[in-house]
């Protein structure tokens, strides 16, 4: 059976299967938004013409595959070249001295991986007062001047806080609880430069008088020339303007990838170059050093040696996967690291989030990370450099922040995000009694040259891990690092981090970063959750990604984006109870796909999806295989 449509007054409607009223209100309130989340033409969502073959190379070629995702990073040492000979860093790292040296704060404010972002930068900050900087005569309070604010508090950085973003109000209020004024600076960083969340934080901090930076990865004039919201802060003279264009993103849309790498190595070169000068340090050319140690890494990760020992690691998590089996991860210092790019996978490619401690009813988590830290409080500290911050709104304030139509929504959410619900979040030690190794599981250790106190701890989970029938793996950053031992078929992978003495370990961050990301996402691919270079498992849990999910259904299908829109609140609407109990669920845009080809029910997509992939992790996509992705 073939859908049939019909132009209905407010949009183009499908009437077999039939929505319900729910749905189609649902949908009609997302167009009603006009361009505001139309955002098809900026170019963080365009395709990258270096990985449009990526599919189909990883089916045969793993290594191949790296090489496409680490020519894509061409881009950010590309643009960091640029910015670094302008002259901007410098004066970013003098403005952000000044505030220092003036009893200021400054703040760092994101949504989903720009927020994650904002806390590894409020994290390596603190460490390095805690640590090597602590016995400098003018260290004390340092430590404290530094804020990171992420949409939905500290809970979001391993789980999305389900659209907190979308809302201005939201930055704001965040802002206001942590009073920020007018000696503080402020640096609002959004890939796209359209986050409703951090643009609130950016006019918070104009409102509050403080020095306001937006950081940012689309040119001005189309950003400006699509979205409202930016172009008012654009135009802004009271605001000043950062600009990091790279291009487009290795996987189109995912902004975790050259978006906040670009951003993570101009703020990380920032802050080592205040960190310096408070330290009275010689002067020396930070954003030269960082730039030649770029180079020398992305030659080192590209290189065919390199992509083979660590194609090695993708077929190991390939292969678990498949299994139905589970990944640990083991790391300390390099802790933030794998658990960004852990829980990014889950929106970016629908894997199961982490799942709390005694939720039976959730689906098990594909990848976990444990840190040797004995209890939950302990582990968060030490993730975060500082005790975690949660959002304790009142009802009261939640009137004051949405239409009466979302409070109790709100209210729902706000219930799910407390200290305590993170807490059940067991990274700690404490908490792999919930995750015991098993024959067909990995085991990945992540460490640096400063994890040396806990070698031991981790060396004894490498050593569970293959007596119980497990993979075992361990990937070292830099000179130094633990020399641990892994049993005879294991994997091990040397990364060598350029030297550079960079007080704040910017450059390990990075090379952390961009193996990771390469890693997962090559995985994932090999899963079939890309096709193209289109991750057509993303979830659409905020504004932005039901607009990138309606162009991918739209693409694939022919549909006009309104009929697309609403069909795709239709699968939404079938999928959700799974989606908000964290159990596992199928693709939404495959389903689409396929109900709107075969004219079927969600159900009968649910099953044809299953029975097309047996034995594999979550679902096929037998329907989007068979099509390719526009230019």
């Amino acid at each position: 059976m073939v859908p049939t449509y019909r132009r209905d007054s407010r949009l183009t409607i499908a009437l077999n299967p039939p929505v319900n009223e729910k749905v189609r209100l649902r949908s009609g309130q997302f167009l009603s938004l006009g361009s505001e989340f139309k955002l098809g033409g900026l170019v963080t969502e365009s395709s990258h013409p270096a990985t449009r073959a990526l599919s189909q190379v990883a089916a045969s070629d793993i290594p191949g595959a790296l090489d496409l995702l680490s020519a894509a990073d061409e881009d950010v040492v590309s643009t960091f070249r640029t910015v670094a000979q302008s002259g901007l860093l410098t004066d970013l790292s003098r403005q952000v001295l000044q505030t220092i040296q003036n009893g200021g704060r400054v703040f760092f404010t994101g949504c989903g991986s720009t927020g994650r972002l904002s806390i590894l930068l409020d994290s390596v900050w603190r460490d390095f007062w805690r640590t090597a900087g602590r016995s400098h005569p003018g260290a004390a309070g340092l430590e404290q001047r530094t804020v990171s604010v992420m949409a939905g508090g500290d809970y979001a950085l391993i789980k999305s806080v389900e659209g907190f973003e979308d809302f201005t109000a939201f930055g704001r209020k965040q802002m206001q609880d942590l009073s920020v004024g007018s000696a503080d600076l402020v640096f609002a960083i959004t890939e796209g430069g359209e986050t409703s969340f951090v643009i609130g934080t950016a006019w918070q901090g104009v409102d509050a008088g403080a020095r306001v930076f937006f950081v940012y990865n689309n040119p001005d004039a189309i950003l400006g020339g699509l979205v409202r919201r930016s172009r008012e802060v654009l135009e802004d003279p009271r605001i000043t303007k950062v600009n990091l264009t790279t291009g487009p993103m290795a996987i189109t849309g995912s902004t975790r990838m050259q978006a906040t790498s670009i951003q993570l190595c101009a703020l990380s070169v920032v802050l080592e170059s205040s960190v310096r000068k408070l330290m009275g340090l010689p002067e020396a050319d930070l954003a030269a050093l960082f730039l030649n140690g770029m180079q020398e890494l992305r030659d080192h990760l590209r290189s065919r040696p390199f992509r083979e020992q660590l194609a090695g690691f993708v077929a190991l998590e390939e292969k678990t996967y498949k299994a139905g089996a589970r990944m640990n991860y083991f790391a300390n210092r390099l802790g933030i690291d794998v658990l960004t790019d852990t829980t990014e996978r889950s929106p970016t490619f629908c894997t199961p989030p982490f799942r709390k401690w005694g939720d039976q009813a959730a689906s098990e988590s594909w990848a976990y990370l444990f840190l040797p830290h004995p209890r939950p409080d302990l582990a968060w500290e030490f993730i975060l450099q500082r005790q975690p911050r949660c959002i304790g709104w009142s009802g009261q304030d939640i009137l004051h922040l949405v239409d009466p139509d979302k409070v109790e929504r709100t209210r729902e959410i706000l219930r799910h995000i407390t200290l305590q619900e993170l807490y059940r979040h067991r990274i700690d030690s404490g908490g792999m009694s919930s995750r015991p190794m098993r024959p067909g599981d990995s085991a990945v250790a992540m460490v640096t040259a400063r994890d040396a106190a806990v070698a031991d701890f981790i060396q004894s989970q490498l050593d569970q891990a293959a007596q119980r029938g497990a993979s075992a793996g361990c990937i070292q950053f830099g000179d130094g690092a633990p020399n641990l031992e892994v049993a005879i078929g294991s994997l091990a992978l040397p990364v060598p981090v350029p030297s550079g003495q960079f007080l704040l370990d910017g450059m390990t961050h990075l090379a952390a970063k961009w193996v990771l990301n390469t890693l997962s996402t090559c995985t994932m691919v090999r899963l079939g959750r890309v096709m193209d270079n289109f991750m057509i498992w993303v979830v659409p849990s905020n504004l932005k990604l039901i607009d990138r999910a309606t162009r991918y259904i739209q693409h694939l299908t022919g549909l006009d984006y309104p009929s697309a829109n609403l069909l795709l609140f239709d699968v939404i609407d079938y999928v959700e109870p799974r989606m908000k109990s964290d159990q596992a669920y199928p693709p939404v845009v495959a389903m689409a796909v396929l109900r709107h080809r075969l004219g079927i029910t969600n159900e009968q997509a649910e099953a044809s999806l299953r029975d097309s992939a047996p034995g594999t992790p979550g679902m096929g996509n037998p329907v989007v295989r068979q099509a390719s992705m526009p230019a």
